[in-house]
């Protein structure tokens, strides 16, 4: 993303957290679909989607006034605040989206195959192949325990439990994914 994108993208959050509504109805048309999107991946379900881009939304409106433009990008801190949710909508429900003990090889295929899903979801196309070029680079494990971390909605003990491995060091794999990813891309 551009300097001047993100630019734009901070002023219109900005201009939401003074309460401009034609601002957020912006930044709503903008960004909808793309939150829509991860929500969607993470619940599986549409209804349950719709719900936690609704919270959201309304979660974005009620904050931008405590958006700080030095620790993150727009996007990222509302692509946090939908991961969030849709985890909290997940345990709230007490209904994984894929049962653990149901993960056959196909759906583990499945979720390795995210990256480039998920990557055709950005807006920029070269940020995309970055993404899933940078994804492509992890060893086997790392990768695995990203896409079920971040795509799956999984949480570590869950993705512990089900690559039958020590927490520790499925926590370890992705803090080293992330530090990779994070000098891959180039944030």
């Amino acid at each position: 993303m551009t300097d001047d994108v993100i630019d734009s993208q901070i002023l219109l959050l900005q201009a939401v957290g003074q309460g401009d509504r034609r601002a957020f109805e912006q930044l709503y048309r903008q960004h909808s679909s793309y939150l829509f999107a991860i929500a969607l991946r993470m619940l599986r379900r549409r209804g349950w989607a719709e719900e936690v881009l609704h919270d959201t939304m309304l979660a974005i409106w009620q904050r931008a006034a405590t958006y700080d433009p030095t620790l993150s990008a727009p996007k990222t801190w509302m692509t946090t605040f939908i991961r969030h949710r849709a985890i909290d909508y997940l345990r709230l429900k007490a209904n994984q989206v894929t049962p653990l003990e149901t993960l056959d090889v196909a759906r583990m295929e499945e979720a390795e195959g995210l990256a480039c899903t998920f990557a055709d979801a950005l807006p920029s196309t070269s940020e995309a192949r970055r993404l899933a070029g940078c994804l492509e680079n992890l060893p086997g494990e790392q990768r695995q325990s990203v896409m079920l971390a971040y795509y799956q909605g999984l949480s570590h003990s869950e993705i512990s439990a089900h690559m039958e491995q020590p927490a520790g060091t499925v926590k370890s794999w992705i803090r080293r994914a992330l530090a990779h990813l994070k000098e891959c891309v180039g944030i």
